[in-house]
């Protein structure tokens, strides 16, 4: 078994240093366009969600039960604001 593993790895070896081509990243800005349209969108889902949650509880007046709302709404807003410069750094692609 030993002299195969070896064989093996001199072949693995010998194929990678070959293995020299080029990459296309054409794809890349409209893949990183589709991530910062969701980014958009969940935020803006969040936010409002979180927002409505928090509503619901004040209305009936529970206030103490309405922080985990705000602060959901604060983190979509930090999505919404934040998740294209996120996505942006990801590939250091200005969008």
């Amino acid at each position: 078994m030993g002299p195969t593993l070896v064989a093996l790895s001199i072949a693995g070896a010998a194929n990678v240093a070959h293995a020299q081509g080029t990459m296309d990243f054409s794809g890349a800005q409209t893949l990183m366009t589709t991530f910062k349209t969701f980014a958009m969108y969940a935020g803006a889902v969040i936010c409002l969600g979180g927002l409505i949650f928090a509503g619901i509880r004040m209305m009936s007046g529970r206030f103490q039960d309405a922080i985990p709302g705000l602060f959901g709404a604060l983190f979509g807003a930090g999505v919404l604001g934040w998740g294209a410069g996120w996505i942006g750094s990801l590939t250091g692609q200005s969008m």
